[in-house]
Parts: structure tokens; C-alpha cells; sequence
């Protein structure tokens, strides 16, 4: 890459930088109980930019310098906080945020690409169950620090590419006649999304113990 080329790219960041900046002075002064809506609005552009400004930064990274992809994202998916817990008959994710809607394509590539090469790095060293029939079940977790009226549907969460990198290291084939997805919400101390994949006998068991410790799940 050119001097011009990065010189260009340099300018666009900077650019949304200062987007984020006012966006977060709006924030800052924004009253979260008379207006609520306002605050979300605001907060999810804030997060959404700061997202793009990371795809960016990474795109400049591999396109001006000699960093190899998957080393750089092994690393954004220790500082994002993701984390793997494999056991003889389930795999559980835990994902640092909630999951994105669909066609948010910065803020699923923010997600999704360090995800995959977490994954490959730990079934360097680990061993994965693989499965023929299962179920992935995905707990939406939202802070109790802010309103319940922040939770989602289901039906515009981007679900799909996830299943798509976890089907590459733990299953068959991913076709609904082998694979049923399970969605819950819950109330815990940080947003953030776990993913559990066990064996479809293992599902109405890990259900029933969920909800016995939880009184905030719903399941669907």
C-alpha cells in the first residue's frame, strides 16, 4: 500500500474519531430517564462507529504491514475477552458483547473474524467434541445496571455466521436436519452472549438446570 493510499485511510479514521468524540459529548449529556430512547440511540451509533473504526484500523494493519491476519486476531479475541470452555459432550462460548443485528456487516466482522481464529488457536491445543446431531443454545445476557426495555427479538441477531464458524471445528454439517439453535434471555452482571453446543439428548437436562438457577431466562 501506497503513502497516498494510507494517507487516505489514516484521514477517514481520524474522521470518524471525531464522529465518536461528539457523539459521546451527546451522550455524555443526555438525561437516561426522561430520555431514554435518545440515550440508546445514541449509544449504539457510539458503539457501532467505534466497531468500524477497529475493522478499519485492522484493514490498514494488514494492508501496510507485514502482520499476518490470523496473528492479529488471535490476539483482538484475547483482548475482546473471548472464551472457551470445551468439555467430553459440550463447548461453551462466551462471547465480551450481544450479539449484532443483521446487515451490521463492520460489527459482525468485529466479532465473527476474531472468533474463528480463537477457535483454531485453541483446537491447536485443545480437543474439540464433534458433533453429528446437536443443539446450540444462545443465552443473550443484559446487564441489570440498565432498563429491560433494551432487550431484543431474536428474529434480527445475526446468528447465522456464528453457526457458520462453529460448524467448521465441531460438527458434520450444520443443515437444520442435524442442527436446532435455541435462543434465552437473561439478566447478569455485563452484557455478553454464551453460546453452548451440547449433544440433543444433553439439551432438555442443561435446560432444566438453567432454568432452576435463573429466575430471568425465557426460552423460545
Amino acid at each position: 500500500m501506497d503513502r497516498t493510499s494510507i494517507s487516505r485511510r489514516i484521514g477517514s479514521i481520524k474522521g470518524d474519531i471525531e464522529k465518536l468524540s461528539n457523539t459521546l459529548c451527546a451522550i455524555e449529556k443526555t438525561d437516561i430517564e426522561n430520555y431514554p430512547d435518545n440515550y440508546a440511540m445514541l449509544t449504539t451509533d457510539a458503539a457501532l462507529r467505534s466497531e468500524l473504526i477497529a475493522c478499519r484500523m485492522r484493514h490498514l494493519l494488514y494492508g501496510s504491514t507485514a502482520t499476518r491476519k490470523e496473528t492479529y486476531l488471535a490476539s483482538a479475541g484475547v483482548v475482546q475477552g473471548i472464551r472457551i470452555k470445551a468439555q467430553e459432550n459440550m463447548l461453551e462460548i462466551t462471547l465480551p458483547c450481544l450479539l449484532p443485528k443483521r446487515k451490521q456487516r463492520q460489527s459482525t466482522e468485529f466479532l465473527i473474524d476474531p472468533l474463528y481464529f480463537t477457535l483454531s488457536q485453541y483446537s491447536d491445543n485443545n480437543e474439540l467434541p464433534k458433533f453429528r446431531q446437536c443443539v446450540v443454545c444462545f443465552s443473550h445476557i443484559y446487564s441489570e445496571k440498565f432498563h429491560n426495555r433494551r432487550v431484543r427479538d431474536y428474529d434480527n441477531l445475526e446468528l447465522k455466521q456464528l453457526l457458520d464458524v462453529l460448524s467448521t471445528f465441531i460438527m458434520v454439517d450444520d443443515t437444520g436436519l442435524l442442527v436446532d439453535a435455541y435462543n434465552t434471555t437473561e439478566i447478569g452482571e455485563a452484557d455478553c452472549t454464551r453460546i453452548s453446543v451440547m449433544a440433543k439428548e444433553d439439551f432438555p437436562k442443561w435446560l432444566n438446570e438453567r432454568e432452576k438457577s435463573l429466575k430471568t431466562i425465557s426460552d423460545f
